[in-house]
């Protein structure tokens, strides 16, 4: 039996993996392949990288780090968690594991607008001209025109904070007319925000701009920023019965534990700031926990 099993190898997986393998305990570590870090072109917001570091080179040193505590990765996607009365079974595609304890780092997938083929969104998001995240690289954008798909109150507040870099911010509604109630719309126009009504359509890397058709006719930036939410990775820990709120993000305490005793989750798939540096810390927070609550359960020692 396995001490703990990780699900994910983005920032907060490999770090529970370090610090578990540093705790000398039995881990077993699966990932998918899909960490959204590894679509960051390169981040100057994460401390120690004052170049920047991209999102796959930053993974690829974790998973050395790992490596050299013996806590390997296994490229295999979990399909479910059975909570058992000595701890879980975790089912992959073609075997079951037994462990003592989970750690669920599965993050989030953010949602594209539609119309946004691979062919201009992977090259537009490596050179800039399509970002996610606007508390990692905003400062980016400092001055440029930027654009902002999304409607209602969460389009609204990516908005302004955009609009804390840059003057020249335009809301777009990703389908149809805006639906912005009366201090949605007071606000943007406080702040100087355009709107703009969709659908979007018709995307293309134009010179060093990315291209969108809208109600108003065919526009450029020089970033776009969808805000269009997300789809948490939680259904795992879901259907071991760990409780989440409405949006999916999984409910945890101050050690990251969920509701179901011994499973735990860190990362984007918490309620966060989505931040590397913010799963790298819970992922700490969680791993320590694993491993004290092992310890009262049978002394861990060399």
């Amino acid at each position: 039996m396995d001490d703990c099993i990780i699900i994910g190898a983005g920032p907060a997986g490999l770090t529970a993996a370090i610090y578990l393998a540093r705790y000398h305990l039995r881990i077993r570590m699966f990932d998918s392949g899909s960490s959204r870090a590894a679509m960051i072109p390169c981040t100057h917001n994460h401390a120690g990288y004052p170049e920047g570091i991209s999102g796959k080179a930053l993974l690829a040193r974790m998973h050395e780090q790992a490596r050299r505590y013996g806590a390997h990765c296994i490229p295999r996607r979990v399909t479910a968690i059975h909570p058992e009365d000595a701890g879980f079974r975790v089912a992959t595609e073609d075997a079951e594991y037994r462990t003592r304890s989970v750690l669920l780092a599965t993050g989030v997938v953010n949602h594209r607008p539609k119309g946004l083929l691979p062919d201009v969104h992977d090259p537009a998001l490596e050179r800039g001209l399509l970002r996610y995240c606007p508390v990692c690289d905003g400062y980016e954008v400092t001055d440029k025109r930027v654009g902002v798909i999304g409607t209602s109150d969460h389009g609204m507040r990516e908005a302004l904070f955009l609009r804390g870099f840059t003057r020249d911010v335009t809301l777009i509604a990703p389908d149809a007319a805006h639906d912005l109630d009366s201090g949605c719309a007071k606000a943007l126009d406080e702040a100087g925000v355009a709107r703009i009504d969709g659908p979007c359509g018709g995307w293309a890397i134009e010179g060093d701009r990315l291209a969108l058709d809208t109600a108003s006719g065919r526009m450029r930036f020089d970033s776009v920023y969808p805000a269009m939410g997300s789809r948490i990775r939680s259904e795992l820990a879901v259907s071991a019965g760990a409780r989440a709120d409405p949006s999916g993000c999984l409910e945890v305490d101050d050690h990251q534990r969920t509701s179901v005793p011994g499973l735990f989750a860190a990362g984007d798939v918490v309620k966060g700031l989505d931040q590397i540096s913010h799963a790298m810390g819970e992922a700490g927070v969680a791993a320590t926990t694993i491993r004290n609550m092992l310890d009262r359960q049978q002394p861990i020692r060399r």
